[in-house]
């Protein structure tokens, strides 16, 4: 882990995309925007790795090559709280992503556990709680030590994946950890985050629970956000009024304890976003 906090995109800026950059090139443009992080996006993938490992293993060593952290962002297609078939099926894509990720020399996969649907959330509990020992113990299996999967906390009140929830699957659950997308729970819980007090008291929750390293090397996702009674609409960038949460908030938080999280921008302009986050804290760390 670094003893910095480190900034990057959830996948590859527009702007890349523009110069028409290879996937080789992004660390290379990253680290000449001043970033270093990168959050790759599986989010398509079946239930094979849809990136050859001879790639995978290419852009994780331009990747360090250029100190920029990798992670993966796995398949939306996957839901740990449905029938035997799907979750199935999800096990098999988290493990295609998760194999992936250790080619790549990236230490988590973030995922989305599912949906409630009919089920009550202690029942959807219990049963994620059993798919998700199962895939650990088949990554086990095949060898995939290196890499940690990472609950997401979920923005939409159909969605498993409460602060709650996701800490209790950490709990118990080995090789994961939670992944606090901030704007999620500020919609999730219809603008949690009014003060920096907010921010504070869920740091204090998962150090409670899951221990200090969990606190102190945290994986986020961080942008502006919409929201309806049903919890997130849509993505804002940081400098659009009348959104939260306020990013200024809880970079405070981060520069009081002295925290080293990894802050994945999944703003509409992605690295635009993740510059001005780092800025915004480097500020707050001078103070």
């Amino acid at each position: 882990m670094a003893d910095y906090p480190r900034f990057g995109p959830a996948g590859v800026p527009p702007s890349f995309r523009v110069l028409k950059a290879s996937l080789m090139d992004v660390p290379r443009l990253l680290r000449e925007e001043g970033l270093d992080a990168f959050e790759y996006q599986a989010v398509r993938w079946g239930v094979k790795p849809q990136i050859r490992r001879e790639d995978a293993e290419k852009f994780g060593l331009k990747a360090r090559e250029n100190d920029v952290a990798v992670s993966l962002h796995g398949s939306y297609f996957m839901n740990f709280c449905g029938g035997k078939e799907t979750v199935d099926a999800s096990k098999k894509r988290l493990i295609a992503c998760a194999t992936a990720s250790e080619w790549m020399g990236s230490p988590l996969v973030v995922f989305h556990v599912g949906f409630y649907g009919r089920k009550s959330p202690k029942q959807v509990f219990n049963e994620c709680l059993e798919a998700l020992k199962d895939a650990v113990s088949e990554m086990k299996t095949l060898g995939i030590k290196g890499v940690k999967l990472g609950l997401e906390t979920m923005g939409k009140v159909s969605q498993f994946g409460s602060l709650d929830e996701v800490l209790g699957l950490c709990e118990q659950v080995e090789q994961t950890q939670p992944v606090i997308d901030w704007a999620h729970l500020h919609a999730r819980d219809k603008g949690r985050f009014k003060t920096v007090e907010d921010f504070r008291e869920v740091f204090v929750e998962i150090e409670k629970r899951l221990g200090a390293e969990a606190v102190k090397n945290m994986h986020c996702h961080f942008t502006k956000i919409e929201f309806t009674d049903k919890g997130e609409k849509r993505h804002h960038v940081l400098d659009e009024a009348g959104y939260g949460p306020d990013f200024e908030l809880l970079a405070k938080v981060i520069a009081e304890f002295r925290l080293n999280p990894v802050i994945i921008s999944e703003s509409p302009i992605l690295d635009l976003d993740a510059i001005k986050m780092r800025d915004i804290l480097m500020k707050e760390l001078k103070c």
